[in-house]
């Protein structure tokens, strides 16, 4: 089952729990070194599924940081989220972060998948994930699989053609933000919104 499915409670008994082991050897236990997991394929899935149950409560838990204040003065969590949200993906994806009057988080929408270097964005659909939202601003965001978080001129004027459609329901675009592995480039830093 993936992690994502799972409460809280079961993701922290998933990331202690030993893992399971022929009945004739001794399982390995939390502090115990990396060396217990690996050697071979079984063993090799299971600290696959511990990294990613421990990837899920990062992401929740900077989430819920998100929610409890202006997203935007708490930057690095906001960053630190994106980050683990697009690691080790392969293609394009365009990310929505729906935020309340106070600029708390309401919702972080994955709104669309594309290719290797390019993503189809549809302003009408985050209008009406906006109105559905109740949603006040966004921050818009999207990964550059090559590692190269420089914004194209095709991005530039997709935040201009996203800014002026939500301007027509009263939702402020507060930033645009590029994910290429580590670094995650903001437009509004740049002056570009």
């Amino acid at each position: 089952m993936s992690p994502s499915f799972l409460s809280r409670a079961d993701l922290v008994r998933e990331l202690l729990a030993p893992p399971v082991r022929n009945f004739l050897e001794i399982a390995p236990g939390v502090g115990d070194t990396e060396a217990a997991y690996h050697g071979d394929a079984a063993n090799d899935s299971v600290l696959t599924h511990k990294l990613g149950v421990a990837r899920e409560l990062l992401l929740r838990d900077l989430q819920a940081q998100m929610c409890t204040g202006p997203v935007m003065h708490s930057p690095q969590a906001l960053r630190d989220w994106l980050r683990l949200h697009c690691a080790n993906l392969e293609h394009e994806v365009f990310l929505v972060l729906y935020l309340t009057a106070q600029h708390q988080l309401i919702e972080a929408v994955e709104m669309f998948q594309g290719t290797l270097t390019q993503t189809s964005v549809y302003p009408r659909e985050l209008v009406k994930g906006a109105i559905a939202r109740n949603a006040c601003a966004v921050v818009i965001a999207h990964n550059h699989p090559s590692g190269h978080a420089e914004p194209s001129r095709a991005d530039e004027v997709l935040t201009q053609t996203l800014k002026t459609a939500l301007s027509l329901v009263d939702v402020r675009v507060l930033d645009h933000l590029i994910v290429a592995g580590d670094s995650v480039l903001s437009f509004a830093e740049r002056g570009l919104i």
